[in-house]
Order: C-alpha cells, then sequence, then structure tokens
C-alpha cells in the first residue's frame, strides 16, 4: 500500500478510524492522509416550523467563519503532531458535500484503502438517505475498512470472508489475501444458508473447495451456517467463531436498482459493531 486515506469529522469514531489507520500505516505504506470536509449549508435554510430563511443571516455567516477557522487550527495541529511519523502524513480540508468530496479524494490521491469511523444507520434513516460511510462502501474503488470502536491491526486475529463464492472478481481476492497478510490474520470462509437461497451443504463445500483452490488461499476453515438473512448469518457466525473482522464483496449498485436489491455488504456494515473490510465486486 502507498496511500491510506482517512475521513476525518473530529468524531470519536473518526478517531478511532485514524488511530487504526496509523497501525497500518506504519509498517505498510508511505503515505496516510487526512481528509476534512466542511459541509457549507445550502442557500436556504428550514426552522423548526418549516420556514425557509435565507443563509446570508450575520449568525450563520459568524457561525460557519468560526467554525472553518477551527478545523483549520485543529487539522494544523495534527499536521505538526505526527510530522516526524514513520509515514508521510498529510491533512487536507475542502469544503462540499462529504460523499462527493471523500470520492474526489480517492480518486485524487490514488487512494489504495479507506479507513473510516462508522456510528451506523439503521430503519427510515437509512432507507431515506443512507450515511456517508454507507456511500463510500458502495462506490469507492478500493477496499474501505469500516470502524465502529477502538481496535488496533494487531487486535485482528480472526477474519471471516462471507460469499456466495459464485463470481467474486480476482481483484478482490487479492486485496483481500493483501489486507490479511498486512494485518497477519487467519482467513474463515463462510456461506450463508437461507430459506430463500437455500443449497446443499455438500453443493456448498465443494464450491468453497474449488474457490480455494483457484485462489491458492490459506484458509483456517470452511463452513456452512444456516440463518433466516444473510445479513443475520454473516453476523452471527462471526459472533460464534469469535471473529475481529468481517470482509465482504459490495455489488456497488446505486439509484433505483439499489433501492430494489439493498446489499448485504452495506447491512452487515450498518449492524455490526466489529470492524468490516469491503470491496466494489464492479
Amino acid at each position: 500500500m502507498k496511500t491510506i486515506l482517512v475521513p476525518y469529522d473530529f468524531s470519536k469514531e473518526a478517531e478511532y478510524a485514524f488511530k487504526f489507520a496509523q497501525g497500518l500505516a506504519k509498517n505498510t505504506t508511505k503515505k496516510l492522509k487526512l481528509l476534512h470536509v466542511v459541509e457549507l449549508p445550502g442557500p436556504q435554510s428550514f426552522s423548526s416550523m418549516g420556514e425557509a430563511s435565507a443563509f446570508n443571516n450575520d449568525a450563520q455567516q459568524i457561525f460557519m467563519v468560526e467554525l472553518v477557522e477551527k478545523r483549520k487550527r485543529q487539522m494544523a495541529e495534527l499536521q505538526e503532531k505526527y510530522k516526524n511519523e514513520p509515514y508521510t502524513f498529510e491533512t487536507k480540508l475542502v469544503f462540499g458535500n462529504p460523499f462527493a468530496g471523500i470520492s474526489k479524494e480517492i480518486l485524487e490521491a490514488d487512494a489504495d484503502l479507506v479507513v473510516m469511523g462508522s456510528k451506523g444507520s439503521s430503519g427510515l434513516e437509512e432507507v431515506l438517505i443512507g450515511s456517508n460511510t454507507e456511500k463510500v462502501v458502495r462506490n469507492a474503488t478500493c477496499p474501505v475498512f469500516t470502524i465502529k470502536s477502538e481496535v488496533y491491526p494487531e487486535d485482528i486475529k480472526k477474519v471471516v470472508f462471507a460469499s456466495d463464492f459464485d463470481s467474486v472478481p480476482d481483484k478482490v481476492i487479492d486485496k483481500l489475501k493483501k489486507a490479511s497478510m498486512v494485518i497477519d490474520a487467519e482467513l474463515h470462509l463462510v456461506k450463508i444458508n437461507t430459506p430463500s437461497m437455500f443449497e446443499n451443504t455438500r453443493t456448498s463445500k465443494e464450491k468453497i473447495k474449488k474457490f480455494v483452490d483457484k485462489h491458492q488461499l490459506k484458509v483456517a476453515s470452511m463452513d456452512v451456517y444456516n440463518s433466516s438473512s444473510e445479513e443475520e448469518g454473516i453476523i452471527e457466525y462471526a459472533d460464534d467463531i469469535d471473529a475481529d473482522m468481517i470482509a465482504m464483496a459490495t455489488h456497488g449498485r446505486t439509484g433505483f436498482l439499489h433501492l430494489l436489491s439493498g446489499s448485504i455488504a452495506e447491512d452487515v456494515v450498518n449492524a455490526a459493531k466489529r470492524p468490516v473490510w469491503t470491496m466494489k465486486s464492479k
């Protein structure tokens, strides 16, 4: 890895992601880049009663100026604090939509990995808007580590890779193999069986074995696990074997198709308590 990108909003989850990324960067990368996106209000905002008001009132302008100056100071302090690390440390502050800013920086920085914090989301919030993390997971051109609690690379000993093992692109497996080597973790493969997507155990195990042979994977276990849904099964299996991380491919669908089909990977990212590694398969 040459560049790790960490979207940073000064939340505790972002700090967890930053610390995890620092642990990765010390021995594996040349550059760690911290990105903060200042989201500017639109031309008008709404009161609690739904009444539109212009953004150009003095109080709002003063607030935004003070916020921007504060963030500039904070980013400069971080730059100074970590300037002598064994990797190049950079900070960057941009303005605009967080997802758009992160997506643009992934391309401009040619990031090999994104590490970002997440609080998770569910229910109506997820259906209506999703989260910036979910959108990055769905669209990023590189792997994404999603972090929700304080964890370090050396804590990752067991990685669960969940798949149907039918059509996983070689690029996803290559990146997963590299990630497993970097964090020095054993790999556990699992196929989730559900009532609506049932496959007999013998067929599933033969499929997993062919997958392992094709990609020359060194694995600790190969399992078939029954559950009511794939999302629940992945999380339940990770709980049962006391895994430290979940790894998955995501299909990267957007718009109406995404609303119809959903994404198992994004649902797991939202619901799982442990770190999740994802990479877009298309």
